[in-house]
């Protein structure tokens, strides 16, 4: 049976009030869900995240440094943290390009605008996946659903960097200062459903994240991300980085996907 049989009779100007009705319930939602999100966080946590997702925001180019830790649970309860290092360069007109050097991974990120490539360099492999569109968050958008893998920092490269921040938060504090690097920084904590997550933001001129954790609250011993920046550098950037040419020798790949660490896998298919 259809649901066209068992629909009851109604006027088409009964559905069109209905479908109208429908949509401005569906408006009404999508306005107050920023507010809701708002109200969650103390106004002392954010008026600081909201100068820091500003800063982000008005940044044409950027480039910076950073480090990882992932957490993983094995079977009998052991903790072990993998790490790995990077950089990320970023013009939002151009494109980005990212590093990362990790326990089973040399690789290379690049987006020209157009087209995503992954490079392996130890075993001189590529892969290449179109893009839907020429913004930074198309492509990471893009490059999370090809691989399994967020960017490294990638929130804090969103267009509007605060909203994505925010998403699905129900409460947000100021836990006091602390020092990352040996700079002086606002500490911040807040909860979603799923995840804790804080936050460490320098103080003074520059309100730029350093320090970013997140805790997976109902997995199996509450597993930790680390990321840390360094070394930020808002300036131009070398848009020349952003296009790929394979080296000559260079095999390409049919896929592409992550470890359990957090690690690009690149490999051909059989």
């Amino acid at each position: 049976m259809t649901r066209q049989n068992v629909e009851p009779n109604v006027t088409s100007g009964t559905k069109r009030r209905a479908a109208g009705l429908a949509a401005a319930i569906i408006a009404v939602a999508l306005s107050i869900a920023p507010a809701l999100a708002q109200n969650a966080i103390d106004p002392d946590a954010d008026s600081v995240l909201r100068a820091m997702t500003d800063q982000l925001k008005a940044l044409n180019a950027l480039n910076v440094e950073y480090d990882t830790d992932h957490e993983i649970v094995q079977t009998d309860g052991q903790k072990l943290q993998f790490s790995a290092s990077g950089e990320i360069a970023m013009s939002r007109r151009a494109g980005f390009h990212f590093t990362r050097h990790g326990p089973y991974a040399d690789t290379e990120v690049s987006f020209d605008g157009k087209v995503i490539s992954l490079y392996g360099k130890k075993l001189n492999v590529y892969a290449q996946i179109d893009s839907p569109g020429p913004s930074i968050d198309e492509a990471v958008g893009e490059f999370r659903v090809a691989t399994g893998l967020d960017s490294a920092g990638a929130d804090f490269l969103a267009a509007d960097p605060y909203a994505v921040l925010t998403d699905g938060v129900v409460s947000g504090s100021v836990v006091g200062t602390a020092y990352v690097g040996g700079v002086l920084c606002d500490h911040l904590a807040f909860r979603n459903n799923d995840v804790d997550w804080q936050l460490w933001i320098s103080k003074g001129d520059q309100n730029l994240p350093l320090k970013y954790v997140i805790t997976t609250k109902w997995v199996t011993g509450s597993p930790q991300y680390t990321l840390r920046f360094r070394n930020w550098s808002t300036g131009d950037v070398d848009t020349k980085m952003f296009s790929f040419k394979p080296p000559a020798d260079a095999k390409k790949l049919d896929a592409v996907h992550a470890d359990a660490v957090g690690d690009l896998v690149l490999e051909a298919q059989q």
